[in-house]
């Protein structure tokens, strides 16, 4: 049996961006900074360590599969996709999958863990309440350090 709903028993809508009493939304967090471990050497010798990783899309995600080098070797699919979130790194003009390749194993395994973060486990926040106090407050239930949920 069908039960009809009314207009009004509808929750409603919020108000729009510029409409009285709407709220501006909190901005997106979508870039990061990061410090690289050991960073990455280039030709003249210079060690570029500060950088920047933006949150990954669908398409970053997706493009990598249809590369040869992926395809030959499914490894290869983490330098792919960090050359493609990577945005800056230190004063060099281009980061791509072969200045992925040449960072230490320790810069990569520190980019995966930090994609990981933003990608995966950056939004799982909840809204939970003391049980002794009442007070309000946000956790992170994906954890900030290994073997935390």
């Amino acid at each position: 049996m069908r039960r009809s709903v009314a207009l009004a028993d509808l929750p409603a809508a919020p108000p729009a961006p510029d409409q009285p009493g709407a709220r501006d939304p909190a901005p997106m967090h979508t870039e990061f900074a990061f410090t690289l471990p050991r960073g990455y050497v280039d030709e003249a010798g210079t060690v570029h360590r500060d950088g920047t990783m933006r949150l990954a899309t669908a398409r970053d995600e997706l493009v990598p599969l249809r590369d040869d080098r992926v395809r030959e070797n499914p490894a290869y699919l983490t330098v792919v996709l960090l050359g493609r979130v990577v945005t800056r790194l230190g004063t060099l003009a281009d980061v791509h999958a072969g200045t992925i390749e040449d960072l230490f194993a320790a810069d990569v395994a520190f980019l995966q863990d930090l994609y990981r973060r933003v990608n995966a486990e950056g939004h799982a926040r909840a809204s939970v309440a003391c049980p002794a106090c009442a007070q309000r407050f946000e956790v992170d239930l994906a954890g900030g350090r290994l073997g935390e949920s």
